[in-house]
């Protein structure tokens, strides 16, 4: 079912790197998130009113907020999808992660004015009364967001949208709701015992904690996010399989929206390489980062001594040694500058964010100590520095 309206709504819907096809993607979810939550608003408001259950109308307004949230999503691909201009040269892809932001505070408001609902009726419950019909129709309800979430979660995940992943989020949302509205008029129809106005006050719970999570999900990107493992690995591994690169790291990804990041990474060069060579290089994985992983690249050269063995032995000794003191710790920009008393060993050390400026300063001491170790001459000088990856589950 999804394939079929994907091939009948979205032209050339396998080239999705295409911001048109991206946005005629957008554009199918939020036609369908409409039409599906303005019907069923419809019929679950006629089956609160007929069976006099404030869970079951507060679920409808839900619906309706869905509509709407299907509007501003629908609103939100097509701006995200405008080329850049003059004023916004990288595009306004994030403009998609603003569009779901407004989506995640309409749930949270929805879900507050729930909650002041179910007070109300725990304070005065009214009585229930139980219908087949009515029932019939909310079940159909939990099918068509079953659906619905499905079909938003696989679009979502296949064009990388925020925006389709909310919506997905909160129609599961609605199904958990839903069950627990026909949970509590069944209750109330085999023992009398009336929990409706406790039932919506759970639903008001779930709907704001959806909310809260699509809010935490969209302000993740928008503030700054670190590197995905996967694409840490596939970039790197991409900028070092060029002949002449013997590394990299320091690897920078910012995000411009879902289908625009700019990159900068250090990629080390031997130095004894004309360096007019080394750019040709560095040119040309610039050149073909753009065309294979559609990512803009920037890449800084740095000079690396390949045929010093002092060098060479001197660096993995003092690797061993961070090592030693945490498997997490990693070096580079290794260099030697040689005195007549002392022998100064400048590095870069990357080390995890747990560490507070204390402890950063105690593993200062504890490699200078322990470097010293291996010759009293050797004075380090240290710049240390936080990695841009994520940690892997």
């Amino acid at each position: 079912m999804i394939h079929l309206l994907v091939r009948k709504f979205v032209k050339n819907y396998e080239n999705i790197e295409d911001a048109k096809v991206r946005t005629d993607y957008g554009v199918l979810a939020s036609a369908l998130g409409i039409i599906c939550n303005v019907l069923l608003f419809a019929g679950k408001l006629a089956v609160g009113v007929a069976v006099r259950s404030v869970s079951v109308m507060a679920d409808a307004f839900n619906n309706l907020s869905d509509a709407a949230s299907s509007v501003i999503g629908f609103v939100g691909v097509k701006m995200a999808g405008k080329p850049a201009d003059r004023e916004h040269p990288f595009g306004h892809g994030r403009i998609e992660y603003i569009a779901a932001l407004v989506v995640a505070f309409l749930v949270l408001q929805v879900g507050f004015t729930f909650f002041q609902n179910s007070i109300d009726k725990i304070r005065h419950p009214e009585d229930l009364s139980f219908e087949l019909v009515p029932m019939l129709i909310l079940l159909a309800s939990v099918c068509v967001k079953l659906w619905l979430g499905y079909f938003n979660r696989v679009l979502g995940k296949k064009i990388n949208s925020s925006v389709m992943q909310a919506t997905a989020a909160d129609a599961m949302g609605d199904v958990v709701t839903t069950l627990a509205t026909i949970a509590s008029i069944l209750f109330f129809h085999f023992t009398d015992i009336n929990i409706d106005g406790f039932v919506g006050l759970l639903v008001s719970l779930v709907v704001m904690w959806a909310g809260v999570g699509i809010a935490r999900d969209t302000l993740e990107p928008l503030i700054g996010q670190p590197v995905e493992p996967e694409t840490y690995r596939k970039i790197t591994e991409f900028v070092e399989s060029y002949d002449g690169i013997l590394g990299s790291h320091d690897l920078i990804v910012h995000n411009y929206g879902p289908t625009r990041s700019l990159a900068s990474i250090h990629a080390e060069v031997p130095n004894d390489v004309d360096i007019e060579t080394s750019h040709e290089i560095i040119d040309r994985i610039e050149r073909d980062a753009a065309k294979k992983l559609g990512l803009f690249l920037v890449i800084h050269m740095d000079p690396v001594a390949v045929k010093d063995e002092r060098v060479t032995e001197l660096k993995n000794q003092v690797s061993s040694v961070l090592k030693q003191i945490d498997d997490r710790l990693s070096l580079h920009d290794f260099r030697i500058v040689d005195g007549e008393h002392q022998i100064n060993l400048i590095f870069d050390v990357v080390v995890p964010h747990s560490y507070m400026d204390k402890e950063r300063d105690r593993l200062h001491m504890e490699i200078l100590e322990k470097v010293s170790e291996l010759d009293p001459r050797y004075q380090c000088v240290i710049t240390m520095e936080n990695g841009y990856v994520a940690e892997e589950a």
